[in-house]
């Protein structure tokens, strides 16, 4: 059970830090589209942030999707 919370942690400050640093690095982003989703359009983001909350998004997910494989087996 220790491992389990131990990787949640890890798992909740590298994602965080990758937000952080994505956040500083896309202020001079010049390229802006609109996302489409459940027939609703955003407001124009920068691409290089819908690709990163995207990636960190798909982190955090395949991490959960591993500790119910963990706690099943």
């Amino acid at each position: 059970m220790y491992k389990i919370y131990k990787r949640s942690l890890f798992t909740l400050i590298y994602n965080s830090s990758l937000f952080l640093l994505l956040i500083i690095g896309i202020q001079n982003s010049s390229e802006k589209s609109k996302l489409k989703f459940l027939n609703q359009e955003t407001i124009n983001l920068p691409i290089s942030f819908i690709i990163g909350t995207s990636f960190i998004a798909g982190s955090i997910f395949g991490n959960l999707f591993s500790y119910n494989l963990i706690k099943k087996n």
